[in-house]
């Protein structure tokens, strides 16, 4: 892919990790960061990968019913554990793209120093 676009938005939400013993860490809340990079071979007639709104509409659509959420109680993450990862994994599973352009990557942060990548 010769092209590439980022765009990164943000949402809040707490989630509550199952541990390895089976038991749940307490419930806690994240500002979380969302970075997705998406990628053509070629531009579109106007000279774009795709429009930079269109991407941020995209993914806010994913993002909205997570926002002010309590990620356990989620489709996605109800039986499944609500890690970073997860999240990156869900992002990048809900993502419709137009049929050019190709998902890169979706890296989730929990805070400023730690996140996770999910590489398409």
């Amino acid at each position: 892919m010769a092209f590439q676009i980022t765009t990164t938005r943000h949402f809040s939400a707490a989630h509550q990790l199952r541990l390895y013993d089976g038991s749940l860490e307490p419930l806690h809340g994240h500002n979380w960061r969302v970075k997705v990079t998406v990628a053509a071979d070629k531009l579109d007639p106007i000279g774009v990968v795709m429009d930079f709104h269109e991407l941020e509409n995209l993914l806010d659509v994913i993002l909205k019913p997570l926002h002010n959420s309590h990620l356990n109680e989620m489709a996605p993450f109800s039986v499944s554990n609500p890690s970073a990862e997860k999240v990156a994994l869900h992002i990048a599973r809900s993502l419709s793209l137009p049929a050019a352009v190709q998902l890169r990557s979706v890296e989730v942060w929990e805070t400023d120093e730690n996140s996770a990548v999910y590489l398409a």
